[in-house]
């Protein structure tokens, strides 16, 4: 009986397969790049807000903690949102005509609580305390960004679970000392003043130079238990 085939459709169908394979990996790659992109996160897209809060403005121009507006952050696990009242402390003295704050007035006036847009938010199947987050010295810009020098507030991370866990497996690349937590201009990577450094040696051992034997430090210090962090019921209950 003749050959069927050519000799060269083995070859044909060799390079099918491996092609066929390559063209699916390279599709698996563009799809994880554009599931990660900030096209699909969200990530630096300015979102409308009833009033155009500048947190640059509010935090480096007028050095207002975090914890003014964000009262619950410490205790909560949600960080809250202002009241309408929290506004107008101030609003009710300064700026009291402006255009851009009568939603403000108009919450103040009727009782009815601002709208704000949502910026930062997990899916429904994702357990987060912020309250933990804080007492464990994760700093507000590690998760937030420079948020004080943001005129108008965007995602800074793409909050995406391989994200979360980088931090879960190696906390000590990011702990701070509790005193740092709310300082927006921190350097993990030991640019301090010799007035923060004295203080982290006296405290811890260290003084905050080396950011690992730092960190190393802190995981004591806050009494974190590492293998606990990557345990799926911490975060999916």
């Amino acid at each position: 009986m003749g050959q069927i085939f050519h000799p060269s459709t083995n070859t044909i169908a060799r390079v099918s397969i491996f092609g066929g394979v390559f063209i699916l990996g390279v599709i698996g790659w563009v799809a994880g790049a554009i599931d990660r992109s900030g096209y699909v996160t969200e990530t630096h897209v300015i979102r409308d807000q009833p009033v155009p809060f500048s947190h640059q403005h509010h935090y480096s121009g007028l050095g207002i903690d975090c914890r003014h507006c964000h009262t619950t952050a410490e205790v909560s696990p949600f960080a809250g949102m202002p009241a309408t009242k929290v506004c107008m402390t101030c609003h009710s003295q300064i700026w009291t005509e402006s255009p851009m704050l009568e939603p403000v007035r108009q919450s103040w006036r009727t009782g009815k609580p601002m709208q704000w847009t949502r910026v930062n938010s997990l899916p429904d199947f994702v357990y987060f305390n912020h309250s933990i987050h804080v007492a464990k010295g994760v700093g507000c810009v590690i998760c937030h960004g420079r948020v004080d020098q943001m005129p108008l507030m965007y995602k800074e991370n793409t909050l995406l679970m391989n994200w979360c866990l980088d931090c879960h497996k190696q906390p000590e690349k990011y702990l701070r000392p509790p005193e740092e937590i709310y300082n927006m201009a921190w350097h993990p990577d030991g640019r301090h003043t010799d007035q923060q450094q004295a203080a982290m040696k006296s405290r811890f051992g260290v003084d905050g130079t080396d950011q690992l034997a730092l960190g190393q430090e802190l995981v004591k210090f806050y009494k974190i238990d590492k293998p606990q962090l990557t345990n799926c019921s911490v975060c999916h209950r």
